[in-house]
């Protein structure tokens, strides 16, 4: 739950930076895409292309380390994804559980908090283990905030966020009429970051796929037809420099931005 001053409640186009400087986005979300196309072009399992994407994983946590992002989300694998052959998605818990293990140590050396949303109960007893003790370890850590999206929905989430709403009208601690847009932006996962101002998806497909539909209400998007596998922070950099370059209006006209700005 959020205070009405929380960083998702309280931003605005009010808060945004002073004339002429050119802001980064806040939060960043990725739809990492690829992995399957970069294998079959090399002759290798998808598997294979799965555990290369690790290595642009990295690349990019630590470049939007270094570049001062707030949030970092990161659509690891949807609700839709368990369709996948059984010997694909059996590939992908694994190395999400080997993540876990080898990866998180490392990530609180840095100051890196790590959280993860979606339907937990999918997965394994091993793999909520460690995600809470993943969550746990991190928690006080001031750095990057990486968000990982695994067994999530958008409309998943937001029906998740409504039903909350409905047991609390029902239980008598909630009106009605108090069911509004920041009722709702307070139960949807990630209601205590800024909302997401960047969303990148690789390998040229452009859809959000059910990804964050709440949270990237204006989101810029960025699409790039680099597969994720070769998706490093020099590309990374080019999604940040195309962001600054966007004029965000927030249903303003562009007079009106240029007017505030000035």
């Amino acid at each position: 739950m959020t205070s009405p001053q929380s960083p998702r409640t309280g931003a605005s186009p009010d808060d945004g930076p002073s004339a002429g400087e050119a802001p980064l986005p806040r939060h960043v979300a990725i739809i990492m895409d690829g992995n399957n196309r970069w294998a079959k072009a090399r002759g290798m399992s998808g598997v294979r292309g799965h555990h290369a994407g690790v290595e642009a994983v990295r690349a990019v946590i630590r470049r939007a380390a270094e570049r001062d992002i707030e949030t970092l989300t990161l659509f690891a694998f949807s609700s839709e994804n368990w369709k996948r052959p059984a010997n694909e998605v059996n590939a992908l818990m694994e190395l999400f559980l080997m993540a876990l293990k080898r990866e998180v140590k490392k990530l609180h050396r840095h100051g890196i908090r790590l959280s993860v949303i979606g339907d937990r109960s999918g997965f394994s007893a091993s793999i909520q283990k460690h995600i809470a003790g993943a969550e746990a370890l991190t928690r006080d850590n001031t750095g990057l905030h990486l968000v990982i999206a695994a067994n999530y929905g958008g409309r998943w989430d937001i029906a998740r966020a409504a039903r909350r709403l409905a047991e609390r009208v029902a239980a008598g601690e909630l009106e009605p009429e108090s069911v509004d847009e920041r009722a709702l932006d307070e139960e949807v996962s990630l209601s205590a970051d800024a909302p997401v101002d960047l969303c990148i998806r690789t390998s040229g497909e452009q859809r959000i796929s059910n990804f964050l539909l709440w949270q990237m209400a204006y989101a810029e998007l960025h699409f790039t037809p680099v597969l994720w596998p070769d998706f490093d922070g020099a590309a990374f950099d080019r999604a940040l420099a195309d962001f600054q370059r966007r004029q965000r209006r927030f249903g303003m006209t562009d007079d009106q931005v240029e007017a505030r700005g000035a």
